[in-house]
Formats: structure tokens, sequence, C-alpha cells
């Protein structure tokens, strides 16, 4: 039995995550370029930017003058990332952003020392005060989410019960704060979810939290994006995070061979043959991802971008 939505949201995480992890500087022109294209292809929200220590992100020291210069089209959300109150300040300040406030955790503690520095114990208490924070500037807090959420490269196996404790913690600290999170996000972020995985935490968290919609951030470090892309699917997760061209990946998550995440225009292909509605030009993805390889001027691991699209082929066949 399958429980597949007739319709999913897809959230381009493309310039944000995508660009970050590129070594060569993108210019400030190219990716306003790239995220005005994908505005133009029917996606309903493009993270653009991170607000971060640009020592640590080089790549997003033009952050501002990237929100100033994407032209905002109507129906599309424009978001960023920020982790901390002066990321936030920043992002208010460009007055032209869809700011949300989020509780987010790591389900493996080492990552988290690794990633930020601090045990789970502080990053409990460093959410209590974003989420002040988010209160006193009146943003809504709308989404929890659990990073390394299947596995970590330098812890191994999370366990679904570790899984499952941490996601009571996001749920704890959302009760504290009287607020309900409308999304809850499992990420993998380093490529460890299998489908069956996917399959069985899903399950659990299901029987735990029946009404509570869910969100899947997939790498496909190890190629089974799609197929757990597939799995979340048939679960009935209908919001999913993508990267155009398949661009990404965690610039603290370092691993040999990794590769980005779920592929835009490959998960559009998977839903639309599948019978689920996008709301996304499929042709008009292509193109925006055929850019994003230009921009950064490597290969980019997409597969439809070089295959074409069976629709396509289709219509050559009933031409011919």
């Amino acid at each position: 039995m399958t429980d597949l939505p007739t319709r999913v949201t897809i959230n381009e995480d493309g310039p944000r995550e995508g660009l970050q992890i590129e070594p060569a500087y993108v210019p400030t022109a190219d990716k306003i370029a790239l995220i005005d294209a994908l505005s133009r292809t029917g996606i309903a929200e493009i993270q653009t930017v991170s607000f971060v220590n640009p020592r640590k992100v080089p790549q997003w020291t033009d952050a501002e003058q990237v929100v100033a210069g994407i032209t905002l089209r109507p129906g599309v959300r424009y978001t960023s990332l920020y982790l901390n109150a002066r990321g936030l300040d920043r992002a208010l300040a460009t007055g032209r952003l869809n700011v949300e406030g989020g509780i987010s955790l790591s389900a493996s503690a080492t990552f988290l020392a690794r990633n930020m520095d601090m045990t789970p114990e502080r990053q409990r208490e460093t959410r209590r005060e974003m989420i002040a924070v988010f209160k006193g500037a009146g943003v809504p807090i709308t989404k929890g989410s659990v990073n390394a959420a299947f596995g970590c490269n330098f812890e191994g196996d999370i366990p679904l019960a570790k899984l499952l404790a941490t996601l009571d913690d996001v749920f704890a600290l959302a009760a504290e704060a009287e607020v309900i999170l409308d999304t809850i996000g499992l990420s993998d972020t380093m490529g460890w979810a299998m489908p069956s995985q996917v399959t069985r935490t899903i399950g659990a968290i299901r029987d735990r939290h029946p009404d509570q919609a869910l969100s899947l951030h997939l790498h496909d470090t190890r190629g089974m994006a799609i197929a757990n892309a597939q799995a979340g699917l048939a679960m009935g997760v209908a919001d999913f995070d993508t990267s155009v061209g398949g661009l990404g990946g965690c610039p603290f998550a370092a691993h040999r061979g990794a590769a980005g995440n779920l592929c835009t225009e490959d998960f559009v292909l998977l839903c639309h043959e599948s019978g689920i509605e996008t709301g996304i030009d499929l042709d008009a993805l292509i193109e925006a991802s055929e850019m994003a390889e230009r921009i950064v001027g490597h290969p980019l691991p997409g597969s439809v971008r070089s295959g074409g699209t069976l629709q396509q082929i289709r219509k050559r066949l009933a031409a011919a």
C-alpha cells in the first residue's frame, strides 16, 4: 500500500546550499541570474543566500547584494539561512525576504561539535535564545528540523530511538515556547539514508504524531537520493528540499566522494511521471540547470538535463 500525495511542494536550495560549497567564487550577477531563472519555473520557494560569517562561508560575502538584485516574482517565497541573531537582523534588514523562525537540533553530537562547536545541551540553550529573538522581532516560528537524522560520517548510524528522542526535544522546545510547528524536516545531511530506513522512520514518526506534516532534505552521496525521495512519497510526504542540477553539500560534513542534494529536475520528472503535480515547468527548470552548470564551470550530477524528459521523447515519437 502507498500513500502518494497528489501534489508536492518543492523548496529549491540550489542557490544557497548549492553554491556555498563551490571552491571558486561565483560572481554576484551570476547568483542573481540563477535565482531569477529559477523564479520563472514555477518553484514555490527558493532559499537564496546565507547570512553567516563570511570567513567561514566566503561564497556569501555578497548576500545583501544578491538579495537586493533579484527580481521578486509574485507567488514565490524567497528565504535565506541565518544561524544567530546577527544573521536574522541582516535578513530582516533587506526587507525583501520571507523570514520565518525554526527550531533545529542535530541527532549527532559529534557532527554538532564539528559543525557548530557545541554540545547538545548548549544547542538546546541556543535554540531557546533564538526563540526569544524570533519572538522579540515578531518572526513566526513555523518549522522544526533534525539534522543528521539518518546517519553521520563521524558518528555512524543514528538509531531510530535517538532520532525520535531528538525530535521529542524539538517538540519540547516548541511547547515551552507555546508555538505549534507547521512542518518537521528530516535532513539526511551526509547521505546515509536508505529507502527502507526512510519508510521505517516516517512510519515511526507518524505513529507518534499522525497529523504532523513532514519534509525531507536528502543528499545523494551514495546515489540514494531519488530512491529515498520515492520512499518518502510512498509514505505521503509532500514537502521536499531539492537543488537544481544536484548542486550542494554541507561544507562541514566533509567526506570523500560527497555529492550534492536531491536534484530538482530529476525529482520533478519522478513526480510528473507518477501523476503528482508540482506546478513546475520542467523544460524551464532544465534551462535553469544548464545555467547552473555554466556558472559553476564543471559538470553537475543531475540526469534529466543530459538524458532529456520522457515527454520530449513521446512528442518526437508522435510526430514521426
